[in-house]
């Protein structure tokens, strides 16, 4: 194997990618700063426990070893969320509306669905402290505004709230292992594996589960869940703040649909859910949701709704995605007229590379005794 060889799933961003990456990250982060979200820079590195809480899946997809300072056990940090959940509960007053914006490297032990890499750029946006769907449409706004400074339009819009399911086993009275084993049947959509276990355990409102795992398309769903589930008011209010979300969007050039039985990969997720799709990319793009509950393994308790996607994949894969930048070349010359010239157009953004094996390549002229550009 080849020193410069790198793990399978660990990639860079160099050349014209990566100077892509950093005009794009300063652009998002200038559109983060005009809504208000404030830039958070988390640490790679913190204890296992602050990092994956009660999520299996990040639990999984952690690497983990013993911090010989403290003799505990560390990880380094494969979602942000957990992150921003900590920082809020340890800073924000429980009173104020907070909102968080990040754009960090993070490590997993696998890929998965939604980041094919194991070393994803994670860019996105939390707001914390407000439970109402203003909250939620923001975020989404914002996660669309994403998505268009990358050049991403005509986008499908996939809306779910993980409130049915998790309020409908509830009222199936599920152990959590039979919930853990159910929402894995869902995320899979496997009909045939749902008849087994709603066979094999005799489970309360067995056919709501059937109705719901298929429960998905345009809007006129939404009527059909109320109808379904029109005995849990629980269920119902679910289903409402989808029909809000849908009045809000539907005139705008977004196609919607809807998966009533979505669950995601994270279990923290806890209410309205929410992903981009768009026909030229085989996976989500971004997507994110409400995790209300996240901040109680902080001894706090805060609304929360937030956005992610992978910036570095967004890149690869943008074949006329391209940063014009005027490249001036100097003279190798010593002369502090020529190198004031220089500092001025460095100072106005333009990039100046000096020509030090003097190959006779300049964009710069003597006129009058004084040094300037050849077309100007």
């Amino acid at each position: 194997m080849s020193n410069w060889q790198l793990p399978e799933g660990i990639e860079e961003l160099a050349g014209s990618q990566a100077t892509i990456f950093e005009s794009v990250r300063r652009c998002l982060l200038d559109i983060y700063n005009s809504w208000g979200y404030e830039l958070v820079v988390p640490p790679m590195l913190e204890y296992v426990e602050s990092l994956v809480l009660n999520s299996d899946s990040i639990d999984q997809k952690t690497f983990k070893f013993l911090d010989s300072s403290s003799e505990r056990m560390v990880g380094i940090h494969a979602d942000i969320t957990p992150q921003i959940a900590r920082i809020d509960s340890k800073s924000a007053k429980p009173e104020n509306v907070s909102r968080y914006c990040y754009i960090n490297t993070i490590l997993q032990t696998k890929a998965d669905d939604f980041y094919a890499s194991r070393s994803p750029i994670q860019a996105g946006a939390e707001l914390y402290g407000y439970k109402g769907i203003e909250a939620d449409v923001e975020i989404i706004k914002l996660m669309i505004e994403s998505l268009s400074i990358l050049k991403i339009d005509n986008l499908t819009l996939s809306l779910g709230n993980t409130s049915i399911f998790n309020s409908l086993c509830e009222s199936a009275e599920l152990s959590s292992e039979d919930t853990a084993k159910l929402r894995e049947i869902f995320r899979r959509k496997s009909l045939p594996d749902l008849a087994i276990f709603l066979d094999s355990n005799d489970v309360k409102e067995a056919d709501k589960f059937s109705s719901l795992i298929s429960l998905s398309g345009d809007d006129s769903i939404l009527a059909k869940a109320l109808e379904l589930f029109s005995d849990m008011e629980k269920i119902t209010d679910s289903v409402n703040d989808l029909i809000e979300l849908n009045n809000t969007f539907k005139d705008s050039n977004i196609d919607l649909m809807f998966d009533l039985g979505e669950v995601k990969a994270y279990e923290y997720h806890d209410g309205v859910v929410f992903a981009a799709y768009h026909s030229d990319f085989p996976k989500a793009l971004a997507q994110g949701g409400r995790y209300n509950n996240l901040s109680q393994n902080f001894g706090s308790s805060r609304a929360a709704t937030g956005f992610s996607f992978d910036l570095k994949y967004l890149i690869q894969q943008q074949d006329n995605f391209s940063i014009k930048a005027k490249v001036l070349t100097a003279p190798n010359d010593k002369d502090p007229k020529l190198n004031k010239l220089i500092s001025e157009l460095r100072a106005k953004g333009i990039t100046v590379r000096q020509d030090f094996k003097e190959t006779g390549k300049s964009d710069f002229v003597i006129r009058n005794g004084d040094w300037a550009l050849i077309k100007e």
